[in-house]
């Protein structure tokens, strides 16, 4: 790791990758994609792009935010994500239109949702599949499910361009540990995302076709009709 680089604690990679705590865990396993975070909020009614510091799209500097805010208000798509939101919650995903340190040639829309959230509170893994249903909403390959599940296996799997169109090896994977938890009510319990946990490979190199890295011009995955 670099020095800006952080690591996850010991016992979460242990718990993702080498032996899952008891019967309780399961561990989902998804392709990690490489673009840009942002979300769409639904606020009385009204849908909120977001970029991922909780700003309105529509005001970043960057024509790649600016453009998933002029997306997410096509007719088509407020339609997707307003049927698909609940007041209150959010989707967030990774916003492929511009390379940063991955190219892309995308077979689907450039918006690849991984969570609905409210407040912090992530949504099970299997709800949100339920809600994205019907939608042709795209969500990250699935890789693996089931008990803990090794780093080398699922680079094995996903090497070396993946399931999204990658130009580039992909850059990793993200673990998702979800729980059965005790509710306090007698013989009840219910799904909760515990924790997440994220392998990224050591050669990555970030943000390479950001033109404020690269010197270059910015490299398009998708580009807007």
């Amino acid at each position: 790791m670099g020095p800006a680089d952080k690591s996850c604690h010991e016992g979460q990679a242990r718990i993702a990758t080498d032996e899952t705590r008891d019967s309780n865990d399961e561990i989902i396993v998804q392709e990690k994609l490489d673009g840009s975070n942002v979300g769409i909020a639904k606020k009385d009614g009204q849908l909120i792009p977001l970029s991922r510091a909780g700003y309105k799209a529509e005001t970043s500097p960057y024509e790649q935010h600016s453009e998933f805010s002029k997306w997410v208000m096509r007719d088509e798509n407020r339609k997707r994500f307003s049927e698909l939101l609940k007041d209150g919650e959010r989707i967030v995903g990774e916003w492929l239109m511009q390379a940063h340190g991955t190219r892309y040639n995308l077979s689907h829309e450039p918006f690849v949702a991984f969570d609905i959230m409210t407040q912090h509170e992530r949504m099970p893994y299997d709800d949100l599949m339920k809600r994205v249903e019907g939608l042709d909403i795209v969500t990250p390959h699935l890789i693996h499910r089931g008990s803990a599940v090794s780093v080398k296996a699922v680079m094995e799997i996903i090497y070396e361009h993946g399931f999204h169109g990658a130009v580039d090896p992909v850059e990793g994977a993200v673990w998702r540990v979800e729980r059965e938890k005790a509710t306090g009510n007698k013989g009840e319990k219910r799904r909760v995302v515990d924790f997440l946990v994220k392998y990224v490979r050591p050669d990555k190199e970030d943000g390479i076709y950001l033109p404020e890295i690269s010197g270059n011009d910015p490299v398009f995955n998708w580009v807007p009709d």
